[in-house]
């Protein structure tokens, strides 16, 4: 039986095809589109899910959508009234897509793939929580969930077994602990639903300022996790912004203009409101353990992408083990709705797990083969090198060594918001200067963004304070202290983003000021390739950890297509790109024509 899960209209449009609960192929739409967060109808998407796994629609028993439309209608319609006669014009704004096409869900979808079969719907936090635990390890564990908003939930908590979930408690909208750190990113000059991470990497130049100002305006927060926000300081209620006037005067003045330099209060407020939700966090997981009395934790929604909070729960929680869905956001709600009706709704049993995931390293886009790749260097007549595997893993490790910086592309695309080795930068952890030169050079992005750390996971114990696979770079760990460089008594005092400045350990390019680093611990099994060129680095080097960041710049989407990996690799600072078994150095490469000004649409101010 093949089903094929849908995700759209809010952001990160994706879909997902599993055959008798086996998952086949997964994309976001944005990889395609190259609109990043594309919210759009999937189209393309489900055409690579059909086409990778040899299929047309015809062969599709049930498509499911990842939440239910008449249901999220109607809180919209109900806050717009409880907000009356504020919000008209936001309303105005709504009201048109929703009467073109939200709530014509299957009509679209049958116009859109000329589908004749049945359609089923889940509400948003059942392909949560479906996306979190049916592909987990576990036979059982607990479940939690937090996002933005789905229908109504924000938070819902319960526990799945064998092929059962049970959802037992929720949080509503407008109490949401993802709007409270979407306001916060707004706040802070970045972008709702992308500028997250930016608030999240920012964080640790900061102090904890306004902690207590948030307790004791923003949140009340009680010892079982659950929450409510006063909305007499936020905005999104009905209207167009995040946040208004008071809360405006409440931390200070307005927010930020994006892309204008950042200040010590920007620093304050990311720290503040990342440490009131790891607080959220860890006490909701607590709750959730001693409410279901399990051993395992399995964690979705938009805020299981907080791998600062992901971290502190697996060290400080009680729970044993914890497993995150990938694409722990909207995207992963197509796979979660196809998940849920496999099992849930069609009772299908769920085979004993073992020790090992069924997300298949998360690596379940498109891939290319080598005549494929060839037949594009040779159309635009590239210069390259064909290399046997051996020659390609001896000189690429060689490469990172000496300092110089790669594009790395092969096998399947990642699905989710992470590189994971397939659509990959890579680089020397051991460089100081590589942190700087990638943002600035290569991503175009701002400097004090963090790097990822990709590492032999039998070694990654030695370099990191983590006894837990991380695969799918979800969890936060320090760096071992005997890896540690002492800071001198000047360095401490540095302030804000000067602590960037300091080497901090024998692997500064993915050391974070405040010793962490989100890491990717990699196997044999699940990263073929790629943990054999770390293995050899390695072996040459003595260090099992290299960067490992997403085949992007700034303001785009993870490449697809080899020739969307050429294109970025010729407009930016890397030295070398690898198109499977195929080597282009770029000192060789012809100019990229028709791009002489292209770096005016990365470059910051």
């Amino acid at each position: 039986m093949n089903i094929l899960g849908l995700s759209c209209f809010y952001h990160d449009s994706a879909a997902a095809l599993i055959q008798d609960g086996e998952i086949l192929a997964a994309a976001q739409e944005e990889r395609f589109s190259r609109i990043k967060h594309d919210h759009d109808f999937p189209r393309q998407a489900v055409a690579s899910c059909l086409e990778q796994a040899g299929m047309t629609v015809a062969n599709i028993d049930y498509i499911v959508f990842y939440e239910k439309p008449l249901l999220k209608f109607e809180r919209i319609l109900e806050t717009y009234l409880s907000y009356a006669p504020l919000g008209l014009r936001s309303f105005l704004m709504a009201m048109p897509l929703w009467l073109k096409k939200k709530l014509w869900i299957p009509d679209l979808i049958r116009k859109e793939l000329g589908f004749q079969g049945e359609i089923l719907f889940t509400e948003h936090h059942q392909a949560h929580a479906a996306a979190a635990f049916f592909p987990s390890p576990f036979s059982e564990a607990a479940i939690l969930t937090m996002d933005g908003v789905g229908e109504w939930a924000t938070t819902s908590w319960g526990s799945g077994r064998t092929n059962h979930l049970d959802l037992q408690a929720e949080i509503h909208f407008p109490h949401s602990l993802g709007l409270l750190y979407s306001a916060f990113t707004y706040y802070t000059g970045f972008k709702v639903n992308s500028g997250e991470y930016k608030v999240m990497g920012l964080a640790p130049y900061g102090e904890p300022r306004y902690v207590q100002t948030i307790l004791d305006n923003l949140i009340d927060l009680r010892e079982d996790g659950s929450f409510r926000l006063n909305m007499k300081w936020f905005n999104y209620g009905a209207g167009l912004t995040m946040t208004d006037r008071r809360f405006h005067k409440l931390f200070g003045g307005p927010p930020r203009k994006p892309e204008s330099a950042l200040t010590q209060r920007e620093m304050d407020l990311a720290r503040s409101v990342q440490e009131v939700t790891e607080m959220v966090m860890l006490r909701a997981a607590a709750h959730v353990h001693i409410q279901t009395g399990s051993k395992n934790l399995c964690l979705a929604g938009g805020v299981a992408l907080n791998c600062v909070g992901n971290g502190r729960i697996l060290r400080e929680g009680p729970f044993k083990k914890i497993w995150i869905q990938p694409a722990a956001g909207d995207a992963g709600g197509a796979l979660g709705a196809a998940l849920f009706a496999w099992y849930q709704i069609l009772g299908n049993p769920r085979p004993p797990r073992g020790i090992h995931d069924h997300q298949k390293g998360s690596l379940l886009g498109p891939e290319f083969s080598e005549e494929e790749i060839r037949a594009f260097l040779e159309e635009k007549k590239l210069p390259f090198r064909k290399m046997t595997t051996a020659q390609l893993l001896d000189r690429v490790s060689d490469l990172i060594a000496t300092g110089q910086v790669i594009g790395w592309f092969q096998g399947r695309m990642e699905f989710g918001p992470r590189a994971l080795g397939s659509r990959s930068i890579i680089g020397d952890a051991r460089s100081p200067e590589m942190q700087s030169r990638m943002n600035v050079k290569i991503k175009f992005r701002e400097s004090f963004r963090p790097f990822a750390p990709a590492v032999l996971e039998e070694e990654a114990a030695e370099w990191f304070e983590i006894d837990h696979s991380s695969p799918y770079m979800l969890l936060t760990a320090p760096v071992r202290r005997e890896k540690r460089r002492a800071m001198t008594t000047a360095e401490k005092k540095l302030w804000g983003i000067d602590k960037l400045k300091v080497i901090r350990s024998e692997i500064p390019a993915i050391t974070h000021v405040d010793y962490s680093a989100r890491l990717q611990t990699i196997s044999a099994r699940e990263h073929g390739l790629f943990y054999r060129l770390v293995k050899h680095f390695f072996q040459k080097t003595g260090c099992p950890v290299i960067i490992n960041t997403s085949f992007n710049v700034r303001g785009e989407p993870i490449v697809c297509t080899p020739e969307e990996a050429w294109r970025c690799f010729m407009r930016t600072g890397m030295d070398v790109l690898v198109l499977g078994h195929y080597l282009l150095d770029k000192q060789e490469q012809p100019p990229l024509s028709g791009d002489s000004d292209w770096r005016k649409t990365y470059e910051l101010d």
